[in-house]
């Protein structure tokens, strides 16, 4: 009997805004109960606890931290520790999925998108969680 992946957890300062730039980011939805509550009332899940549902994938789940060291990848200092994969079908996706990233909030780490076999964007988000685009 091997244990099964439930979802993926990412510490954070922000739970809620974070949540929302992934949720922005891939298209995802908030388990129920977890939605943001209506403007101005208090959020007590979004400075918990919080999970995305995916569709067709593993659930991210976002859990409230009082410090959090940024990564530094790829410099020296503090290691990425985590990173999110994903895919795009083509580099005009790797482009499109780049830019989206970079609106909602992200900073591209590293630019590969030349390599003539994998093609990839590595960013990170508003917390310094390192994330992958590549073509596959």
């Amino acid at each position: 009997m091997n244990p099964r992946i439930r979802q993926v957890v990412l510490d954070t300062t922000d739970a809620r805004a974070l949540a929302e730039f992934y949720r922005q980011l891939f298209g995802l939805s908030y388990r129920p109960g977890d939605e943001p509550p209506p403007s101005g009332e208090p959020d007590p899940q979004g400075r918990d606890w919080l999970v995305l549902q995916n569709d067709d994938g593993v659930p991210l789940a976002f859990q409230q931290v009082d410090e959090l060291p940024r990564s530094t990848w790829p410099e020296p200092g503090v290691p990425q520790q985590l990173h999110l994969d994903t895919s795009v079908t083509d580099v005009a996706a790797l482009t499109e999925a780049r830019d989206h990233a970079l609106a909602l909030g992200a900073t591209l780490r590293y630019d590969r998108s030349d390599d003539p076999e994998e093609p990839l964007y590595a960013l990170a988000d508003p917390d310094g969680h390192t994330f992958c685009i590549f073509v596959a």
